[in-house]
């Protein structure tokens, strides 16, 4: 890739970390901690999002009666994260380096005093040479705030801290044409931003994690539109962190590629900010397709046709189309009262300018 020192979001899976009785891969988390060393000899700052708190929790305790999803998530987390940072802790600190554990939630990236603050928290970590190791906090989200997986979240960080590269470490070697189990099937090595891989992309989850491979390529795709190079691998492949910093070429991946300029780190919140939207706004035609152009362009009362929801200048709002097509999300200029009563009119304040608008 190159020699000059970038900051690398790794994110890896809990069929990475775990073994199928649920007990830690103890050989696959020293190999992980061995090449983030190299990766850090080589001056790169290293930000590890780790999944397995919750299958580390499965193997260590026996629930005495049956319990749902949520508590099941909660007892396992608290017990599991535990196990997992001090195996952390232990092996990083065989090479003289500090970690620092991260519990988050999805509403941390909600509002953009919270996110700045989690920021300042991570960048100061990084600045003093701690290795920041993330993680949803299960035992406090609830089941209709919690992050999709682990990639959702990667994702977030990554956009969060302004990273050069996030490289997802999974059960495969990349996205594949087909099943990765059939033979037919080929490796897709670069996707160029912006292509849609639906076609390609197998519906199905991993045995102790959330997601799968949907979900990191929506992940994937969004974060290069960005300006993020984002890399899928197989996590368990010998040395494979290092190979692909010092010979891509020669390493099973796939390269998703970020496009040329990276956008701002407010827009990159924006980005993924729709989930935490407080409303909707609908416009027209001539307004969809003036967004959609090359020009930087605000969304003007003008092309608005309805707003439905209600909140505060600088919330998050969705923008869709007459037809109910997701166009983008922003960062509104006026509150909701104020952009109903401007509906269609000419002139006046945008109602989401340019600067804090992501389109989709």
């Amino acid at each position: 890739m190159s020699d000059t020192p970038i900051r690398i979001v790794v994110k890896v899976g809990s069929n990475v970390l775990t073994r199928p009785d649920g007990k830690p891969n103890v050989t696959n988390m020293s190999s992980l901690v061995d090449q983030i060393a190299t990766l850090r000899s080589f001056g790169h700052e290293v930000i590890l999002i780790s999944s397995g708190a919750v299958a580390c929790g499965r193997g260590a305790v026996q629930p005495l009666r049956q319990l749902d999803s949520v508590a099941q998530r909660q007892l396992f987390s608290s017990v599991g994260q535990i196990r997992l940072i001090n195996l952390y802790n232990d092996l990083f600190a065989s090479y003289g380096y500090v970690v620092g554990q991260v519990l988050t939630q999805k509403e941390n990236f909600s509002s953009r005093s919270a996110y700045l603050n989690q920021r300042a928290c991570m960048q100061t970590m990084l600045e003093n040479g701690v290795i920041p190791i993330v993680n949803e906090n299960d035992t406090a989200s609830l089941t209709e705030l919690m992050f999709t997986d682990n990639d959702e979240l990667s994702g977030l960080i990554a956009a969060m801290m302004d990273a050069d590269m996030l490289i997802i470490l999974s059960n495969v070697d990349g996205i594949y044409t087909g099943s990765p189990a059939d033979p037919d099937s080929r490796l897709i090595p670069k996707v160029a931003t912006g292509r849609d891989l639906s076609e390609y992309v197998v519906a199905a989850k991993s045995g102790f994690g959330r997601g799968g491979m949907g979900t990191k390529c929506g992940i994937a795709r969004k974060l290069s539109e960005e300006g993020v190079t984002v890399l899928i691998a197989r996590g368990d492949r010998p040395n494979v962190l290092v190979d692909l910093i010092i010979t891509p070429e020669t390493t099973p991946h796939t390269e998703f590629e970020p496009r040329p300029e990276p956008i701002s780190n407010i827009k990159r919140w924006i980005a993924h900010s729709s989930s935490f939207a407080k409303g909707v706004i609908r416009v027209n035609a001539n307004a969809a397709k003036a967004l959609r152009s090359d020009k930087a362009v605000s969304l003007l009362p003008v092309g608005v046709t309805s707003a439905e929801g209600e909140w505060e200048e600088g919330d998050i709002v969705n923008i869709l189309s007459t037809t109910g097509e997701h166009i983008g999300v922003g960062r509104a200029s006026l509150d909701s009262d104020e952009t109903k009563a401007a509906i269609g009119k000419r002139g006046g304040k945008p109602v989401i300018h340019y600067d804090y608008l992501f389109l989709e």
